[in-house]
């Protein structure tokens, strides 16, 4: 045996000795914990259920929107079921009361496609509304950032409703890695919800957001403060946001106490603690800037030529 060999042995035996010590991270069970990548498939299949027009399995050929739609039902029932049985303390296949408990709560999860169908519609078209960059729907749809991660915050949020675990952690956090947006499933969100550029952006498990909310990147809707731990928990910890609100970049609204009257508008980089009165506007007084060149030295305005290919001095 080489010398690398026997230092690979030495370190196995080390891990597996290290593994016997019952730690939490070291619960081996195959089948009694949630799969990731089964998680990320149902989000998919959910995506191409709530926008049919935009996203199939272009491997497969179906002829008709119905046989297409079952299809895809079919499919998210049978995974989402499985994953709620494990979820729930169990193994579908071996103990029939979660098996069918596991479905019962599908089933109704299901029914409320339609209804976030309908709120994912109306946040389309506030986004449109809202972003003169935005040359069309189509646009919005298959390239927003803000759109995904709240298209997946309701299908988890339904789910946080129906009191199932893990899950629509799993399914918020994935949206969190791909869009740098992080929406606990908890968080109530209203009507023609618009979040523009949003990376950074936070929203804790008790926020409540009113209807025609617009959000800047790097806002977070967050908690005073945590140190109480797990003694906090099912403890109303952030803010409630009113209708009509707009809330500009970078700004920080925290506590549980905190309420943002309807029509309000928060500048950014605005630090919240206490609720502000309908119709309010809160800004930061401006800082002052220091410039290192004479104000008597000329600007410079720079250009681009129509052909784009050199630079100009005006």
């Amino acid at each position: 045996m080489s010398k690398i060999e026997e230092n690979i042995n030495d370190v196995v035996c080390e891990l597996v000795y290290d593994y016997g010590k019952g730690e939490t991270i070291d619960e081996a069970g195959i089948f009694d914990h949630p799969d990731k990548e089964a998680i990320i498939d149902i989000i998919s299949s959910l995506r191409k259920i709530v926008f049919p027009g935009y996203f199939r399995n272009r491997g497969i050929k179906v002829y008709t929107l119905r046989n297409n739609l079952s299809m895809l039902i079919e499919d998210v029932m049978f995974k989402l079921a499985r994953q709620i049985a494990i979820v729930i303390g169990g193994d579908e296949d071996n103990d029939a009361e979660i098996a069918e408990s596991s479905k019962l709560i599908t089933l109704e999860f299901i029914k409320r496609l339609r209804k976030i169908r309908e709120y994912i519609d109306a946040d389309v078209q506030a986004a449109f509304d809202g972003d003169p960059a935005a040359f069309s729907k189509d646009e919005i749809i298959y390239s927003y950032p803000g759109l995904f991660a709240t298209f997946v915050n309701r299908i988890a949020h339904e789910l946080y409703l129906l009191n199932v675990p893990i899950i629509p952690r799993m399914m918020t956090e994935y949206a969190h890695s791909v869009t740098g947006i992080d929406i606990h499933p908890g968080a109530s969100i209203g009507r023609n919800f618009f979040i523009d550029h949003g990376t950074g952006i936070v929203i804790g498990e008790t926020t409540e957001i009113g209807d025609n909310v617009k959000i800047y990147q790097g806002v977070t809707l967050g908690a005073l403060s945590t140190r109480g731990g797990q003694a906090l928990k099912n403890k109303k910890r952030h803010p409630t946001i009113g209708d009509n609100v707009t809330i500009y970049s970078g700004a920080s609204i925290l506590g549980g106490d905190t309420f943002i009257g309807k029509d309000a508008v928060i500048g950014g980089n605005a630090f919240i603690t206490r609720s502000v009165p309908d119709g309010a506007k809160v800004s930061v007084k401006n800082q002052e800037l220091m410039y290192n060149y004479k104000i008597s030295k000329p600007i410079e305005k720079r250009g681009i030529s129509e052909d784009t290919s050199w630079f100009y001095i005006i």
